[in-house]
């Protein structure tokens, strides 16, 4: 079987690509040059998709035996998930890039490349298992055995047909085993740390990245109390997300949080912490995964971010590719833009884009 493996230059990537050796397969490494920081102006530090990320990819696959290639996105990268993005900011939302450049990069044109080119699977170094279901006659997605590495959350927007031609042979190890096994093979990424921030916006500045990629600063525009009552002026609404303290300058006399923003009117709206809760979710493009589109309501666990421990709560398809999310216990900063994802477990049963929120 012939695998070609995405290699990051991290360690995860690299010991895939042994494990999959181990297997008998036939194996080839690429990276994808995706951004680099000198793209708009930037310095190289503190950034993935560098060119030390390529070359200790490339050291990895030189240690293992194995052709490697790059190939450069750059340009795809810019048209889908950053300006994507940008886009998403603008209207409001608060959007997870790299659930969409997994979506739109890795499995989509680097998988189409990977079956162009005559491999039989695309292998990468996530934390996730798969497998068929006979029964179901579905492949399914489970939560990885290292739960503090899982990144089904990410992965929640893969398709069965994908899902057909994608190996992740980490799924089933730790992340200490992973490093000492590439310790073990002399690999240079076995003590790499992990990489962190969004790869475009390694200094966590949303909005200054808006401003270089516009070219143009954002307009400043009120503060509004939740009765609407100016109380203060802020530097552009792109700025600020929803569940915010810090950085807002408001002299109010108790600590206080964005609760919501009016793009069209350029105004943030700013309120006590139980504000912040809603109990009751809309989510459009839901990608069902691990089991057909349910005809009744149905019980789940719900993350609404990366990280978050899976809520209990009701889950309702809606026509069109839409779901209504009734949570147990009211949620604090659900967040359009985000992916909701839903779990029976540690089974996946699909994701999709928060839309809006209910008190």
């Amino acid at each position: 079987m012939r695998a070609l493996i995405a290699m990051s230059g991290g360690v995860d990537s690299s010991t895939a690509a042994f494990l999959l050796q181990q297997e008998g397969c036939d194996c080839e490494g690429v990276n994808l040059t995706l951004y680099r920081n000198t793209d708009i102006g930037l310095a190289c530090h503190k950034s993935c998709c560098t060119q030390r990320d390529a070359d200790d990819a490339a050291d990895a696959a030189f240690r293992l035996g194995m052709p490697f290639e790059t190939l450069d996105c750059r340009g795809l990268f810019r048209e889908t998930v950053m300006a994507d993005f940008v886009r998403s900011y603008e209207a409001g939302r608060t959007p997870n890039p790299c659930i969409e450049c997994n979506r739109r990069i890795k499995f989509d044109f680097l998988l189409d490349y990977a079956l162009q080119n005559g491999f039989d699977v695309l292998a990468t170094g996530h934390y996730v298992r798969i497998g068929f279901d006979e029964t179901a006659g579905r492949f399914q997605m489970r939560r990885a055995l290292d739960e503090s590495k899982d990144q089904s959350y990410v992965l929640s927007m893969l398709t069965q047909e994908q899902l057909k031609h994608l190996r992740f042979p980490l799924g089933e190890r730790r992340k200490s085993e992973i490093r000492a096994l590439a310790a073990s093979l002399g690999l240079v990424t076995a003590n790499k740390p992990d990489s962190q921030d969004i790869c475009f916006v390694p200094d966590g500045d949303y909005g200054a990245f808006l401003e270089r990629y516009r070219g143009r600063a954002y307009p400043a525009g009120s503060f509004l109390d939740e009765c609407g009552k100016v109380v203060g002026r802020h530097r552009g609404a792109v700025r600020y997300t929803l569940g915010q303290r810090r950085g807002l300058n408001l002299p109010m006399g108790e600590r206080i949080y964005v609760v919501s923003k009016d793009m069209a009117a350029n105004t943030v709206t700013v309120g006590p912490e139980s504000s912040l809760y809603s109990s009751t979710l809309t989510a459009g493009r839901m990608n069902w995964l691990s089991i057909p589109e349910p005809t009744a309501p149905i019980r789940v666990a719900a993350s609404c971010r990366y990280r978050q421990k899976p809520q209990p709560a009701t889950a309702e398809a809606l026509p069109g590719g839409g779901l209504r999310l009734r949570f147990d216990a009211p949620q604090r900063a659900v967040t359009p833009g985000q992916t909701v994802v839903l779990y029976d477990g540690d089974l996946v049963l699909g994701g999709g884009i928060i839309r809006n929120t209910e008190k």
